[in-house]
């Protein structure tokens, strides 16, 4: 799906009563949602293909306005008086968190291990696709946030490594 109708797709839910609108063309696919955010409206389009996890500074992003840009990832735990102080790593997306690969398999980390940037954390489930959700720096994971199988939110505190 090119640009242009992505950008046409904006106007058409800009100018509607719509929250959300998702339209698939063979296997690609657009969600757009409305999120209201002091009074602007931003929206974000997310492709239902590649099994790719989409940067937040993705070309699609930027041509459609973006979301606000989230706290630098190396701030301190301030966003619940439940986390620890240290580097909170978030979800990059809406789906159900998971901490193993599979049911009968361990979990990716534990609290008290240690974990090297680039290490799988857990798996958010979006879509039918599995996104990796990989640490960012190296450290000792102190918390993790969500149980396995919960839903998430964007931006949502998953796991604090000191």
């Amino acid at each position: 799906m090119d640009l242009r109708k992505i950008k046409k797709l904006i106007d058409l839910l800009e100018d509607s009563n719509l929250a959300e609108i998702e339209i698939r063309e063979g296997e690609e696919s657009v969600r757009l949602a409305r999120t209201p955010t002091a009074g602007t409206h931003t929206y974000v389009a997310a492709p239902a293909a590649p099994a790719q996890v989409m940067p937040m500074s993705s070309p699609v992003q930027a041509a459609t306005g973006g979301r606000p840009q989230a706290p630098a990832e190396s701030e301190p735990a301030q966003s619940g008086p439940d986390l620890p102080d240290g580097h909170v790593v978030r979800a990059p997306m809406v789906g159900t968190f998971y901490a193993a690969s599979a049911p009968d398999k361990p979990p990716f980390v534990t609290v008290g291990q240690q974990v090297k940037a680039g290490d799988t954390l857990g798996i958010i489930e979006a879509m039918k696709m599995f996104n990796p959700i990989e640490a960012d720096t190296s450290g000792t994971v102190l918390k993790i946030v969500p149980e396995n199988g919960e839903p998430v939110e964007f931006d949502q505190p998953l796991f604090v490594i000191g």
